[in-house]
Parts: C-alpha cells; sequence; structure tokens
C-alpha cells in the first residue's frame, strides 16, 4: 500500500513539474499580441563607467576631463526580429532625452505595444530628423517643450543639439581648468544627424508577459576619440575653452558618436 501512494504522489509531482515547464515553454514560444521592451543608455567613458563633475577622464591626447553634462536625443527606433522583419516604433512617440544628470527618467526609455516577437537587432537616430523638423514648431508635439527645458535646442530657426557634452579639462598646455562644450546638430547646410544599428548578443523575447531590457553602453569617450581624434587644446581659442558647436569638427564628431554604442546584455524577464 505504501509503494502505490509513494508511486502516486511521484506520478503527481512529476505531473505538475511537466505541466509548469510546458506552460512556461508555451509563454516563451507565444509571439501573439503585444508587450513591452526597454531600452537601457549606460554611459561610461573608456571602460569606466561615468561619474559626473568628480571623476577625471582622460582622452588618448592625455587631456583630462571632467565632464558635468550629458544629453543626447535617441530617436526614430526600429526593431528586427529573428525572421528579418521590422517593427517601427510609432514617429510621434519615438523621440526621448538620455540625461545623466536625471536619475529617474534620464537612462530607460519604456516602449509600449511591441508586437510580440524575438528580435535581434535595433535601430535608432541620434538627434531629430530632418524630416520632423521641418514640419515646423508646432509639428514637434510635446517633444519641443521637453528639449527646450533640457536646453537642447538653440532656437527654432537653428534647430536642435543633438548632443550636449560639457565640462572642463586640463593638458600640457592648459595648466588650469577650462571649460569645454560639444554641441552637434545642423550647422549650416549640415544636418549632422546619424543613425546606429546594434545586433543583440541574445534574442529580445517581447511576450506578453515578458519584457526585456535592453542595455546599451554609452562610450563617450569615443566623441573625441573615435575613427577621428579631436584634441579639445586646439580649440582653446584666446584661453577662454573650447568651444565645438560648427566647423570643420562637427562632422568628424558625428561620425564618431556613430560608433560609441554598444549591447552589453539583454534581460528577458
Amino acid at each position: 500500500m505504501k509503494k502505490i501512494v509513494y508511486k502516486t504522489i511521484v506520478l503527481l509531482v512529476l505531473s505538475i513539474f511537466i505541466t509548469a515547464c510546458s506552460s512556461d515553454d508555451n509563454n516563451e514560444k507565444s509571439t501573439t499580441g503585444t508587450g513591452k521592451l526597454g531600452l537601457k543608455f549606460d554611459n561610461s567613458f573608456g571602460d569606466n563607467d561615468l561619474i559626473l563633475e568628480t571623476q577625471p577622464n582622460t582622452t588618448k591626447n592625455n587631456e583630462v576631463l571632467k565632464i558635468n553634462l550629458v544629453r543626447y536625443i535617441v530617436s526614430n527606433i526600429v526593431l528586427t526580429k529573428a525572421d528579418g522583419t521590422t517593427f517601427t516604433y510609432p514617429k510621434a512617440q519615438s523621440y526621448f532625452i538620455a540625461d545623466e544628470g536625471d536619475a529617474t527618467a534620464g537612462y530607460q526609455f519604456n516602449l509600449t505595444d511591441v508586437p510580440a516577437g524575438d528580435y535581434t537587432k535595433v535601430k535608432f537616430g541620434i538627434g531629430v530628423d530632418k524630416e520632423q523638423w521641418l514640419l515646423g514648431a508646432s509639428g514637434q508635439g510635446d517633444f519641443l517643450a521637453k528639449a527646450q527645458a533640457k536646453e537642447l535646442i538653440w532656437s527654432w530657426s537653428a534647430g536642435y543639439k543633438f548632443i550636449a557634452f560639457e565640462g572642463t579639462f586640463t593638458s600640457s598646455t592648459v595648466k588650469t581648468a577650462v571649460p569645454f562644450m560639444v554641441h552637434t546638430g545642423q550647422i549650416g547646410t549640415a544636418y549632422n544627424y546619424t543613425e546606429v544599428t546594434l545586433d543583440l548578443p541574445t534574442k529580445a523575447l517581447v511576450r506578453t508577459t515578458i519584457t526585456p531590457a535592453i542595455h546599451i553602453v554609452t562610450d563617450l569617450s569615443k566623441i573625441l576619440d573615435g575613427e577621428n581624434t579631436i584634441k579639445l587644446s586646439d580649440y582653446n581659442k584666446g584661453g577662454m575653452g573650447a568651444m565645438i558647436m560648427g566647423g570643420e569638427a562637427l562632422p568628424k564628431i558625428t561620425a564618431n558618436i556613430s560608433k560609441m554604442f554598444r549591447i552589453d546584455h539583454v534581460h528577458n524577464n
């Protein structure tokens, strides 16, 4: 009798385990409906996590930066599934501001109503595309006010600042710290908007019951030390600091920006 009861218990436990595993498996495989997905931007300088104002950051030219402001516009998000099909996030909702100084809303952007699926790539713009800007101030929705609040616009006619990267620096020729300021955006006929496409190391499994988070590292050292090397000391006019907001450096910096992002990992939970 004891053996019969024991076998019955074992069979019951196995049945519950198999049912639970089958349920979990079905949840992972089900690609109907919609879900949510997070894009988390984590700023670094080279191999070091970025700390504003206090941390010294050394460039390849041995210029030492103390960074006090990092803001950039992330836009036009497109997700690619494992089967090659794409989902373009609605344009009216596809403009976000990454702000290192804003611990509550400056790091992660949550996308909603994303079709369930296994996603393998993410594409996004840095800045506001010209098509959107040409809609005029009235066509920007509430994003214009958000950009103004973060000082990411010069004026409406001059356009948006795509990246604001600011602080102070010293070098072998600049012994006393002076300010630096790098702002990208439309300058004359050069628009300087750029797009980035990144492969995911593991699939982002969007489900009604699973909300993946894609962790993106932004290496800010690449602004100055990318495929184009920018020496702040060369722009320290009159010893008043390096203010780079136009000129021949800006398209070089834009090219650097397109290479400063990488995927660190994907959470599926």
